[in-house]
């Protein structure tokens, strides 16, 4: 009686219950099998980025927690392989594939369906994928996606003009840098507000005028604004409004419960009105992110670098909230 060939199998790391950056386990699991209509990626490159510390750990926005519970598994992650950005190379293709050829090298958002903290990952042909832009290594093509599409969607829900004033709050972040350098690609006057550690590396980014936070304050000093970005969740509409131009929007990009529901309220007096909730995932936004980047548009932002083997420590750099861009993970095994 014949028996089936093993099968193959991968290292990821697994998180199987919510909390610190100890929980995270290193495992060999069944490496996924491309169906027809996907791709199987050799990831290169990963990161840990804000989105897999809340998850890990179930800190969220005030008043999302027992959302999250609901949304991501009640006891446990039901994905317990967190991660939501990759560099690699394809490695297999489905019979229905015609994109993509084995050996291209490619970017991929997975974005909530995370699954980038292992050695494969399997992608529809259709995703969120875009060739990895040639003049950038794997750690830092895999750097662009989280921060920069999440920054893409709330510039386009501000409809954001040429000319317009934006203050970003978290400036040096991986969402905060991508908004600075995008925002002045639309042409906007972009302020940054930063930490004293991260001044030069903001002003570097295009910021036309840099903020210290610990000096200053996050809101500046009596200056207003046609948008304020807040990354980082330190500030309220009705702390904000007063630094507002008419017109003006607040980008809640870390709000909690109370800024999603100021969302959905008309606009107040002057029109200033709140623009929250998660980003949207378009898999077009993957590609001009790519396209931004091989034009010069948009700098990768990388915090520091990890080996595989230390996920944990990239966890708990993280978890610190003090990083500025991206923490990488390097997926190459040694």
């Amino acid at each position: 009686m014949s028996t089936a060939p093993p099968a193959a199998l991968m290292r990821a790391h697994l998180c199987r219950r919510y909390g610190g950056p100890d929980v995270i386990e290193l495992a060999e699991i069944p490496r996924p099998v491309p169906k027809d209509d996907e791709v199987l990626i050799r990831i290169r490159a990963t990161t840990v980025s804000a989105g897999d510390w809340r998850v890990r750990s179930l800190v969220m926005p005030p008043g999302f927690a027992p959302i999250a519970r609901l949304a991501l598994g009640l006891t446990r992650p039901r994905q317990p392989i967190l991660g939501t950005e990759l560099a690699g190379v394809v490695e297999r293709v489905g019979a229905r594939v015609t994109r993509w050829r084995e050996g291209d090298a490619v970017i991929g958002l997975p974005g909530g369906a995370m699954g980038c903290h292992a050695e494969y990952r399997a992608m529809a042909e259709t995703g969120a994928l875009a060739p990895k832009p040639a003049d950038l290594g794997f750690e830092e093509a895999a750097s662009l996606c989280f921060g920069g599409h999440t920054a893409l969607h709330f510039l386009r829900k501000a409809a954001i003009k040429p000319g317009e004033s934006v203050l970003v709050i978290g400036a040096a972040g991986s969402v905060g840098g991508a908004l600075v350098q995008l925002g002045r690609h639309f042409g906007a006057v972009v302020s940054g507000v930063t930490s004293t550690a991260h001044l030069d590396r903001v002003a570097s980014l295009g910021a036309t005028t840099v903020i210290d936070r610990t000096r200053q304050g996050v809101l500046g000093a009596g200056a207003t604004y046609d948008v304020i970005a807040d990354t980082a969740g330190v500030t309220s509409f009705a702390r904000a409004k007063a630094a507002l131009n008419p017109g003006g929007r607040l980008l809640a990009i870390a709000g909690g419960m109370g800024d999603m529901v100021a969302s959905l309220l008309p606009p107040r007096a002057g029109g200033k009105r709140v623009i929250a909730g998660p980003a949207g995932e378009r898999a077009e936004d993957v590609r001009t992110l790519a396209d931004l980047a091989s034009q010069g548009v948009l700098r990768p932002m990388i915090d520091s670098r990890y080996r595989f083997e230390d996920m944990r420590a990239a966890h708990a750099r993280v978890e610190t909230r003090r990083k500025a861009g991206s923490v990488v993970v390097s997926v190459a095994r040694e």
